[in-house]
């Protein structure tokens, strides 16, 4: 079984996994040339799905709906709810289920993927001691710090 950290990320293929990170590196590297909208950006990744919020709200959609059409419509409706849940403990013991592929090529990222952002955003403003204050053109310092590269 992997770590709860790692588990979506482990089960995503490569070139998503590195498109993600090079995606959040490219917004890191702006706000280091923009630090007067890091105040912003950390307001925008406070309202942020993560991919398991996505899919626990649509693993709860279908199954309440599966629910409410089994007793209204037809029985056979209830197999609905009972293949979501297996889906769901699949995704809690590895990190994946079908909609995971899609959702992270969409672009959902983990609660960490967002963190590390969150992390260097904070850098890039002098949230942190023990890492230099970010300025303009020094962005490895700031992505070492929060494990990006």
């Amino acid at each position: 079984m992997v770590s709860t950290s790692s588990r979506v990320s482990s089960q995503t293929a490569t070139k998503v996994n590195r498109q993600i990170r090079q995606n959040a590196i490219t917004r890191i590297a702006y706000f280091i040339n923009h630090p007067e909208d890091v105040h912003r950006r950390l307001h925008e990744l406070d309202q942020e799905w993560d991919v398991e919020r996505v899919i626990e709200a649509n693993a709860s959609t279908l199954a309440f709906t599966g629910i409410v059409l089994g007793i209204t419509v037809d029985r056979r409706w209830l197999a609905l709810p009972f293949v979501v849940t297996a889906f769901l403990f699949q995704h809690a013991v590895q990190g994946w289920c079908p909609p995971v592929p899609v959702l992270r090529r969409l672009g959902f990222r983990t609660a960490d993927e967002i963190n590390q952002e969150r992390y260097a955003l904070k850098a890039i403003q002098g949230d942190f001691e023990r890492i230099p204050k970010a300025t303009e053109g020094k962005l490895t310092p700031v992505l070492k710090a929060v494990d990006l590269i």
